[in-house]
């Protein structure tokens, strides 16, 4: 009897959890449906909605890097040669505009200097004679031949103090202020610009020659960006447009930027240079160094379902419509672009107008596989 008792417990406790089992979910695995019980559908948190409407603008993602323009980049060098007698320049120093950047000994510059002060006294009786000379001809005192000599002589002293003037110049001399007194063989190179050291070429008492570089030197405050954008985006670009940008290092830090120039040709791998300027500088932004981008192009009206209601599974992207009460299907779909926590959806025309989940499609997921995996 305590046998028949056993026996007839085991066969109710076996009934009930297969009654059970049958009530939590019901699967057509071949069209991917499931039907949820009530207890069910409360757990899975679902709620449904129609595609809306929105405006989505496209991300473009390039890459580049920092460039400096030519007028922000100068070479330093001598332009009549000479001996480096010093400088203390190194690689990274920052400079001012102004500053003497190295001091050059040559004896040529003492003979500039020399040329210059004996013509100019010269010059002034050349000039001096040459007014007197004027005097006379006008009244017939002396002959036009005497007065064309002296005339000729003026004007070829003039010539040759203003190229000795500009020779002064050129190497760094000013020529109101050259004197007996102030006659030297060193000359100093001064920075033309402010900005940062980025190559020293030379050592104490080296030989210069005109065309030998000394220094390099680069103004970053005016450093751009320059992006590299595949041809098939270039017409998505226009000036002025903002964009964002952001290192390898630390993405997490952007920078604003907005473009000042599209180029109107493409390089041999069919890529136009699209130039950006900083908002604001920065100094660890540095010439040279490669940089992301991110530009929103043009919003475009789009079907769109919040991200949540989408669901990845074996590398395809899926979301769920309703087909019944506490019933849905599981059907592919293509996304587009994401804004605000919306994705753009790309589905066949037929189900434009579905129900679909926007929330609790992960939940279903899960449910939908584990039972297809149990069956």
């Amino acid at each position: 009897m305590k046998r028949f008792i056993l026996i007839l417990n085991l066969f109710i406790l076996i009934t009930a959890c297969k009654n059970k089992n049958q009530e939590e979910a019901a699967i057509e695995t071949n069209n991917n449906t499931i039907t949820l019980t009530e207890a069910q559908f409360k757990n899975a948190g679902i709620t449904t909605g129609k595609f809306t409407q929105e405006n989505i603008s496209t991300l473009l993602k390039v890459n580049g890097k920092i460039d400096v323009p030519p007028q922000n980049m100068v070479s330093i060098s001598v332009p009549l040669g000479g001996y480096l007698k010093h400088t203390n320049l190194l690689a990274g120093m920052h400079v001012n505009k102004g500053d003497v950047l190295a001091t050059i000994d040559d004896q040529q510059y003492i003979q500039i200097q020399q040329d210059y002060l004996t013509t100019k006294a010269q010059f002034e009786f050349t000039e001096s004679e040459y007014k007197r000379q004027s005097e006379l001809n006008k009244n017939k005192a002396t002959s036009d031949k005497v007065f064309e000599q002296v005339k000729a002589t003026y004007h070829t002293q003039q010539i040759l103090i203003k190229a000795l003037e500009e020779k002064l110049k050129l190497i760094g001399l000013n020529p109101q202020k050259i004197s007996t007194a102030t006659i030297s063989k060193n000359i100093n190179i001064y920075s033309p610009i402010s900005g940062f050291v980025t190559a020293v070429n030379v050592n104490i008492g080296k030989y210069l020659n005109p065309s030998d570089v000394l220094f390099e030197l680069v103004d970053p405050t005016d450093i751009h960006l320059n992006l590299a954008v595949f041809e098939k985006d270039v017409n998505k670009l226009s000036i002025g447009q903002k964009l964002f940008a952001y290192s390898n290092n630390n993405p997490d830090k952007k920078y604003l930027c907005d473009i000042i120039l599209i180029s109107k040709n493409l390089n041999n791998e069919n890529f136009a240079e699209v130039h950006c300027h900083f908002e604001k500088y920065s100094e660890v932004l540095l010439p040279g160094m490669f940089m992301n981008a991110e530009i929103e192009t043009k919003s475009t009206l789009s079907n769109a379902l919040p991200n949540e209601a989408i669901v990845r599974f074996e590398n395809k992207q899926y979301v769920f419509i309703q087909t019944h009460d506490k019933t849905y299907k599981m059907i592919e779909a293509q996304t587009g672009n994401t804004e605000n926590g919306l994705t753009e959806i790309i589905i066949a025309e037929k189900y434009i107008k579905e129900t679909f989940v926007l929330k609790g499609a992960y939940n279903l997921l899960m449910s939908l596989k584990n039972i297809g995996e149990e069956e």
